[in-house]
């Protein structure tokens, strides 16, 4: 509704939801959010509600996603890291806000088909916040013939012989796309007599590639993919790294996890479990079969004003402070009634 005037019932501003403000508002642009029920102006770099300004406060968040398992059978790829995601968000008093902790994926089976499954995303939502979601990691592909699922980080591709068919490339990050960009791509398998799985992508890198090596070299020369690093925040007033990709599995050499809970990949039988709460992917088989280990589920962290927390949860979050906020950590799903 554009802006009217009456001598008898005053001006009527324009009026839009939180989802359908103006594309390219001008600073000092003006008007009424009805999800919000706030008056908010436009400041040039972001809308600010105008009015009782006692409802309405910032927040800072953390939400990372559930990571990949790693790929069974042999050589597999290593899972890709949970998205990772995190800046600032305007709450409204007295409104609940909704979270979701997104799960790790399983590991993949020991058979041809063994790729691993993605993690699920994790999610804050509520009103006046469009939902911001962190995208599972994808599964690492299965040893002699697939590719990396794609994800938040994409999962490591498995290793692949030569005479065999399929593919081996490492799934695409940041799918569907975000910015600023929540993961990385996972790393491509090695095609090789003597082959080995790709690293997982991670929050902060890339995963690594497998290298095979050709007959006669010796198991010894198949060396897996490290997983891609992942990301160090301090939303809860220490430094914390999440979101690292899982190693690949090999004959010869497996890849180590990513920093930020990837599981090592293994030259054994099955691949080691991202950690818990982390989003760090899961490892990748070994060259002598197995299963991958499970993707680490995610975590939502919430850092408000201790002034103007509440106390009002559901879900039995992890509560501490640091200096002036309070951080509202959940390994599981539940609600913060802001």
């Amino acid at each position: 509704m554009p802006v009217s005037i009456s001598g008898t019932n005053g001006i009527t501003n324009a009026t839009w939801t939180t989802s359908t403000r103006p594309s390219s508002p001008v600073a000092g642009q003006m008007g009424w959010n009805s999800t919000l029920v706030l008056m908010e102006v436009y400041t040039g770099t972001s809308w600010v509600a105008i009015g009782d300004q006692a409802n309405v406060y910032s927040a800072s968040y953390l939400i990372v996603a559930g990571a990949g398992g790693g790929g069974g059978y042999f050589a597999g790829g290593g899972g890709g890291a949970g998205g990772y995601r995190t800046s600032t968000a305007t709450l409204s008093t007295g409104i609940t806000y909704t979270v979701t902790v997104g799960a790790g994926g399983n590991g993949g089976a020991n058979s041809s088909s063994g790729i691993g499954s993605n993690g699920s995303d994790s999610l804050l939502s509520g009103s006046g916040l469009i939902t911001i979601t962190s995208t599972g990691g994808g599964g690492g592909g299965n040893g002699d013939n697939n590719s990396g699922n794609s994800g938040g980080s994409g999962g490591g591709g498995g290793g692949k012989d030569p005479a065999g068919g399929g593919t081996n490339s490492g799934g695409s990050g940041n799918t569907p796309s975000t910015s600023p960009s929540q993961g990385n791509n996972g790393g491509n398998g090695a095609i090789a007599y003597w082959y080995s799985g790709g690293g997982g992508g991670g929050a902060g890198a890339v995963g690594g590639a497998g290298a095979g090596g050709a007959i006669g070299a010796g198991s010894g020369s198949s060396v897996a993919g490290n997983g891609g690093a992942g990301t160090a925040s301090s939303i809860t007033g220490s430094s914390v790294t999440y979101a690292g990709g899982g190693g690949g599995g090999a004959f010869g050499t497996a890849g180590t996890g990513g920093s930020g809970g990837g599981g090592n990949g293994t030259t054994g039988t099955n691949g080691a479990n991202g950690s818990a709460n982390t989003g760090g992917g899961g490892g990748g088989a070994g060259g002598s079969s197995g299963t991958g280990g499970s993707g680490g589920s995610g975590v939502v962290i919430l850092s408000v004003p201790t002034a103007k927390y509440s106390g009002t949860t559901t879900g039995s979050p992890t509560v501490t402070t640091s200096g002036s906020n309070t951080i509202i950590t959940f390994n599981a799903s539940g609600s913060y009634t802001a």
